[in-house]
Order: C-alpha cells, then sequence, then structure tokens
C-alpha cells in the first residue's frame, strides 16, 4: 500500500505548466526532507533567489533547509552551467535519487527551473518527505515578452491582490505586468508635483452596475464614493517584488486621451478648460459619456507637455523598465477640431489632420522619454498619421497594426482584444462585458490556440514580434472573487501558449494537468477560477 501511494504520487508529478520544451522520465525519486542540503554560488543574485526558494519550501513543508558546502548526497544544487543556447530564460533540471540540479545562464533561468520544481511536490503534505519524481527537463520560451495587462483604474486593487497576481504569474512565468494606473474613470499613481491627481483624479461618485458578480457585496441602487490610490512608496515596493520574481512592471500613463480624471484634477490642460468631476464608468463608451467630459488633453497648448513631462519624470524614478506605455488608444478628436489653440498647432506644424496632430503628439513624448533612456510603447492608434520613429506598438485592435508595425520594422507587442482580452465572456452564459455578440466570447480553448506570430509575416519580419500579452479590463470586475473568476484558467492558457512550442501544445493534454494540480492547489488558495474544466471524474 504505501509502495501504490509513492507510485501515485510521483507519476502524478508531470502537471507542469506551461509544458517544457523537453521533459525525459527518469528511474526513481528523490526525497525532500528536513535532512536535504543547498549548494550554490554565493553571488547577490544567487543568494536571493536561493532565500526565496527557501522561504517556499518553509510554506510548502516546514523545512528550514541549510547550506551544504560541497555537493553531496540529499542535496539540492544550484549550478550557472547550462548551454547558452537555452538563453537567459532557459534552464535544466535533473532529478534523480541522490540530488536534484537546476542548471542555469542567468537568475531568470534559475528563478523559473525553481518554479518548475515547485509544480512537481506533491499537493498532499502532512509535514511527510516531498516525493519528487526523476526527470530530466530543458526548457525556454517561445517568446521574450509574455505578459498581463491589469488596469486598476476602473476598479482599485489592493497591494496584496497585486503581489497576489504576480505570485500566480511567476509561478507560471509569465514576466510582464502592465500596470494600467489611469483612465477616465480614476488616477491611481501619486504624483507629489500634482497632488490633485489622487486628492480629486482618484475618487468618483459610482453606483454598483446591474450585472455584477453575485458574491459581491457592494450595495445596490444608491451612490457612494469609490476610488484609491498606490502612493509611490507602495509603487516601488510593488515593482521590488515583481523584480524578485522576475516580472517587469511597465506602468501605463494614459494620453492624450483617456485622461478624464486627471482633467478633473487640472481642467487647464483640455482644450476648453472647463471643470468636471472624475467621469463615472456607467456611462463608458456611450456617445453621452463623451459628450459630458474632457477626455482628451489640449494638443496645442505647451503647458499640457510640461505637465506630462513632469509627470513621466516622477514615474521614471518609480518604475526602472524600459519601456513606458502611453496609451495612445481611442483618442476622441472632436474638441481638438475646434480648439483654437489645437488648430493653430496644426498651421505651424504643417499638419494636415488630427491624425496627424496625435502623430505630433505621440512623438513629441517619444523624443522626452527617447532623452530619458527610456522607449514609447502604445496601442496601435499610434500608428495613425504616421509611426514615432523607434515606437513599439502593442496590436489590440486584432493584428492587423501590429502586422503594419513589424514590416514597417518595429517591435511588436500582440495583445487583440480576441482572444487575449479577459474581460469577455468565456462561453455565452457568463458574466464579462458583451461588446458585441459576434466577438463577445475568448474561450479558454481560443486563448491556447492562439499563434502571435502571423503567418502574414515573413520570417524575416516575424523576429519583431516580441511576444503577446493578455488584458484584463476591470470595468465590471468590482472584487477580487470576480477578477479570480476570469482570469483562471485563461492565464495559465495564455502562458502555456508564450512559452512552449507549437508542436508540444495539445489542449486536451492541458486540461488534463489542470485537474491533475492546479485546479485542487487554487482550490486549496482560495482561489474563484471559472469551473467549466474542472472534472476530476474524466482524469
Amino acid at each position: 500500500m504505501i509502495l501504490c501511494l509513492f507510485l501515485g504520487t510521483a507519476m502524478a508529478q508531470f502537471h507542469i505548466i506551461p509544458k517544457p520544451v523537453e521533459l525525459h522520465k527518469g528511474e526513481g525519486s528523490f526525497l525532500i526532507t528536513e535532512k536535504t542540503r543547498i549548494n550554490y554560488p554565493k553571488d547577490a543574485d544567487t543568494q536571493k533567489l536561493v532565500q526565496y526558494f527557501k522561504n517556499k519550501m518553509v510554506e510548502i513543508s516546514g523545512y528550514h533547509l541549510k547550506d551544504a558546502k560541497s555537493p553531496s548526497k540529499n542535496v539540492i544544487v544550484f549550478s550557472q552551467t547550462a548551454p547558452t543556447s537555452l538563453g537567459k530564460e532557459g534552464y535544466e533540471l535533473e532529478i534523480n535519487p541522490e540530488k536534484i540540479t537546476i542548471k542555469y545562464n542567468s537568475r531568470e533561468g534559475a528563478f523559473y527551473g525553481v518554479q518548475t520544481l515547485l509544480q512537481m511536490l506533491p499537493m498532499v503534505r502532512n509535514n511527510a518527505p516531498l516525493i519528487v519524481q526523476s526527470v530530466q527537463i530543458k526548457d525556454y520560451p517561445r517568446y521574450k515578452w509574455r505578459g498581463m495587462m491589469l488596469d486598476v483604474s476602473r476598479h482599485f486593487y489592493s497591494v496584496e491582490a497585486i503581489k497576489q497576481t504576480l505570485d500566480m504569474l511567476a509561478f507560471y512565468k509569465v514576466n510582464t505586468f502592465q500596470w494600467h494606473l489611469c483612465d477616465n474613470e480614476g488616477w491611481r499613481l501619486e504624483i507629489k508635483k500634482y497632488p490633485k491627481l489622487t486628492e480629486i483624479g482618484a475618487w468618483r461618485m459610482e453606483i454598483p452596475k446591474a450585472r455584477i458578480y453575485q458574491k459581491d457585496t457592494v450595495p445596490t441602487g444608491e451612490k457612494y464614493l469609490y476610488g484609491g490610490y498606490y502612493t509611490q512608496e507602495q509603487a516601488k515596493d510593488i515593482v521590488a517584488y515583481a523584480k524578485e520574481r522576475n516580472i517587469t512592471v511597465i506602468p501605463e500613463i494614459e494620453m492624450p486621451g483617456h485622461s478624464g480624471a486627471a482633467l478633473a484634477a487640472y481642467p487647464q490642460f483640455s482644450c476648453n478648460g472647463k471643470a468636471q468631476k472624475t467621469p463615472n464608468s456607467i456611462l463608458h463608451h456611450t456617445d453621452e459619456y463623451r459628450d459630458s467630459f474632457n477626455l482628451e488633453y489640449c494638443a496645442g497648448k505647451d503647458e499640457t507637455f510640461t505637465f506630462l513631462e513632469n509627470i513621466l519624470k516622477e514615474v521614471m524614478e518609480i518604475f526602472p523598465s524600459e519601456y513606458i506605455h502611453i496609451g495612445g488608444d481611442e483618442v476622441d478628436k472632436k474638441h481638438w477640431e475646434t480648439c483654437t489653440l489645437c488648430q493653430a498647432r496644426m498651421k505651424k506644424e504643417n499638419l494636415k489632420d488630427t491624425h496627424e496632430l496625435q502623430s505630433y503628439f505621440v512623438k513629441r513624448i517619444e523624443k522626452f522619454l527617447t532623452k530619458h533612456h527610456r522607449k514609447l510603447l502604445g496601442w496601435d492608434e499610434i500608428l495613425e498619421g504616421g509611426l514615432a520613429p523607434s515606437a513599439t506598438v502593442m496590436s489590440w485592435r486584432g493584428e492587423k497594426g501590429g502586422i503594419a508595425a513589424a514590416k514597417m520594422g518595429h517591435d511588436v507587442v500582440m495583445s487583440p482584444s480576441n482572444p487575449l482580452y479577459f474581460i469577455r465572456h468565456q462561453d455565452r452564459s457568463e458574466i464579462g462585458k458583451y461588446w458585441a455578440p459576434k466577438y463577445s466570447i475568448n474561450t479558454l480553448e481560443a486563448v491556447y490556440a492562439y499563434n502571435p506570430s502571423s503567418d502574414k509575416l515573413s520570417p524575416e519580419q516575424q523576429k519583431y514580434v516580441l511576444g503577446t500579452q493578455f488584458a484584463v479590463w476591470t470595468e465590471f470586475m468590482s472584487s477580487v472573487l470576480h477578477y479570480e473568476y476570469m482570469i483562471y484558467p485563461r492565464m495559465q492558457a495564455f502562458a502555456e501558449m508564450a512559452w512552449t512550442p507549437l508542436e508540444n501544445k495539445n489542449f486536451d493534454d492541458f486540461v488534463k494537468r489542470l485537474n491533475e494540480y492546479h485546479f485542487d492547489e487554487w482550490k486549496l488558495k482560495g482561489i474563484n477560477f471559472y469551473p467549466k474544466y474542472y472534472d476530476k471524474t474524466a482524469y
């Protein structure tokens, strides 16, 4: 009976997500006990990673693993000896009855080797030795950019909730977190030079939506003040927390559109200077909404650019990321068409229409970012009127914008709303934002099947596709429960799509692995996942 339990535990351990490039099962198993030791190089990065691993082992098993001066039996070895062909995020994991060895080229690869090992640990622990099946794994990512965008403007999430998300992204080898920190409905980052951004722009009068998730407890039918923001110290803490987990945090500061909250705080930077309250999200995307508020910065005022550059200076002090996302999407240009200052700008700069005025706006901001050794990233509308010289395009309106940018020699991140917007239904009976009947459903299968490398690009042009990213717009996600429901398990389908070679993918096998380990692990952690594919009787 003990042998059967041993074999059952060991054989159920190859449920890794994302699926590795190569995996070869071995004979026997390694037992992690309180006597297991760790041997590793003593550079600062590796020491931090090993401490992270030790903390995880205490959390999982209660074991406080100690260091070994030299490799021996019952030891976990970190060795910077992986083939350079694996790249900085690749690793090799070798497990036999005597030792576990993680080989890598950089801290990133070592970190992902650790995540794979953690997924191989038995779920039922009970302070007993952890049995890990012998195996040889060689692994590296398909794309270098594997990202998530989270909108915290429409609904605000705590620092704790953000960190929980970062933990799960790291566990599934997602390495980029785009933080949508401002939009019409809320400004969420402290800017010390402009305190009204959070004193006014972070708060709105709200009425709960009728289509609210059933486990939410917010009152219905009555107005209440809604909002919140992150202090600069909190944002720095999140950046550091993410870095420890091999995640780059990219701030998104929307401009020139989607700026209603900022203009509620500082209306002088709109075309007409009209005072307004922070817009309410209920009216989002309606004509009434757009007619009621100033949502775009004035492109004709030099003061607008001074304001934005001062904001970006503080943003860059908080976020060391190579990229700064400036939005650039869905700019309603009707105010520009009647604004005397915008028209004067167009005449002075010899711009033929407001599309070219938007291009002027983006190029001016890009020049500022380049001066500060950063790169501009924007939604695919930044192509309109002429693309800034070194801009990177995030393609959301399908792949058309990304394909056009790649053909022009610009880097691209594919984030098409179909299938990578997780605000949308998972099937027709589910909640989410119903934008259009034909395009409103993004199923788990569709996420898994997506291929960011369009066949409309040549092999040389495909090199400009840095990777892919899913987006979580939160107009209807007023609680963490609803937010979790919308991203699990689609996050895991995305992670495997972005990491695993096409030839290794199999949707049925993916669902099998979810049922062998991941669904139950989430249940233990209290994660409110979408349950359609949870079927223990089938596997």
